[in-house]
């Protein structure tokens, strides 16, 4: 993490409290049911999601303080999420078994946690203790996202296919057409350059080399996707990576994620809901992403790619604020969809810049080690707190994860 400039605890004191307050306001609707499930190992249930994030603050903030007794010391076990350096955890496939605590002992967890923290706060603080406190808001708005998906993933696997919250439909309007932006080409800086918060893996800023090439205005969309499926995009080898076409047999796949059959509706978080044409397609892997982008004759772009495009543009679309929509069609002129709506694969894998060191001591391990095997995506979706996002934000997942909101934009060489 680099924090040049370091909120006044006045301000850190309310937006700790808007963040930690946000998490409790997504999950108000959801039952002790809900929020117990876990409905695959890469999820995890909506109280452990709360629990963890707790954790996060008591762990790195609270035990900092020579005279702070834990609420629960044998918890620590139970809610590390990957910390090895910090102690042993309870494994992640089986946090659906955690029915004890229960959810209203973790929201006790909450506010004792919470009240100690803003006690800190209310104190003269050191840029050190500011800075581990704003690291945790951004961990704490990552898990928000995820509580989102994960619930989405859980209620899907109902027969019933309950909503999580009752939306109303975004009318349909046509998208813009699709064309391609020339992007910058020659030598360009990508990465964080100081100013504000970013992740360890965010920097250092360093010069990159990039080819004559093109980004797509646009993310693609519903009914272009299914012209690929249409076109028997799941059916032709070609199009595939070798891992890719492997996992489409195993697990057969033959359209994304949360589709129905009819290929004309999909589960949301508002329950089944016709698609809209016009609006993003979502819920794609990125061998779906990869191979689509053969199919239309095109490519995914790279990440510096995609930031030197992004860096120039303000940082504002189809973002999460008080609740989540549905993804839109985008509108106007120029690049469209870069914040928002989905995540966007690229093309990297997620690996470390050159220079890149991780933060020292238990924190070192946020990022750093997770940089194998994993592909980089860019932007944000509509499920990523509005504040949250940034143009050199790197997220990253397995190739074949698509219960987040993930979605494809075309790139050219030119």
């Amino acid at each position: 993490m680099t924090t040049a400039s370091i909120q006044a605890a006045p301000s850190l004191a309310e937006h700790f409290a808007r963040v930690r307050g946000s998490s409790i306001a997504l999950s108000a609707g959801l039952s002790a049911e809900d929020m117990q499930i876990q409905s695959m190992p890469d999820a995890s249930p909506g109280k452990w999601n709360l629990a963890h994030t707790t954790w996060f603050f008591e762990q790195f903030v609270l035990a900092r303080e020579h005279d702070y007794r834990p609420y629960n010391a044998d918890w620590h076990y139970l809610f590390n999420s990957y910390y090895q350096s910090v102690g042993p955890m309870h494994a992640r496939p089986h946090r659906g078994l955690l029915s004890r605590p229960s959810l209203a002992e973790v929201l006790d967890y909450r506010r004792y946690v919470d009240d100690a923290v803003q006690d800190i706060l209310a104190s003269d603080i050191n840029e050190e203790m500011a800075s581990i406190v704003t690291l945790g808001l951004q961990h704490e708005q990552q898990h928000q996202e995820l509580l989102l998906t994960d619930i989405l993933h859980a209620l899907y696997s109902n027969p019933l296919k309950p909503a999580y919250s009752t939306g109303s439909d975004t009318p349909a309007t046509a998208s813009v057409p699709m064309n391609f932006v020339n992007g910058h080409e020659g030598l360009v800086q990508v990465g964080h350059d100081a100013e504000g918060f970013a992740f360890d893996n965010e920097s250092p800023r360093h010069r990159v080399w990039l080819a004559p090439h093109a980004l797509a205005n646009r993310a693609v969309t519903n009914a272009e996707y299914a012209a690929f499926i249409h076109d028997g995009g799941y059916r032709e080898p070609t199009l595939w990576l070798s891992e890719g076409w492997a996992t489409v047999q195993r697990e057969q796949w033959q359209r994304p994620l949360y589709w129905q059959r009819d290929l004309v509706s999909a589960f949301t978080l508002h329950g089944v809901r016709t698609l809209d044409p016009h609006a993003p397609v979502c819920h794609l892997s990125y061998f779906e992403a990869d191979a689509f982008a053969r199919w239309a004759g095109a490519r995914l772009p790279t990440e510096a790619e995609w930031e030197s495009a992004a860096v120039a543009l303000p940082v504002t679309g189809n973002l999460l604020r008080d609740a989540p929509c549905m993804p839109r069609a985008a509108q106007g002129e120029g690049l469209q969809q870069m914040y928002g709506d989905v995540w966007e694969w690229t093309s990297s894998a997620y690996g470390s810049y050159p220079g890149f060191k991780t933060l020292p001591g238990a924190l070192g391990e946020y990022n750093g080690k997770f940089m194998s095997g994993q592909m980089v995506l860019r932007g944000g979706s509509l499920a990523t707190p509005y504040d949250h996002i940034r143009p050199t934000y790197r997220n990253f997942f397995p190739p074949d994860a698509r219960w987040q909101f993930m979605g494809v934009r075309l790139a050219q060489d030119r």
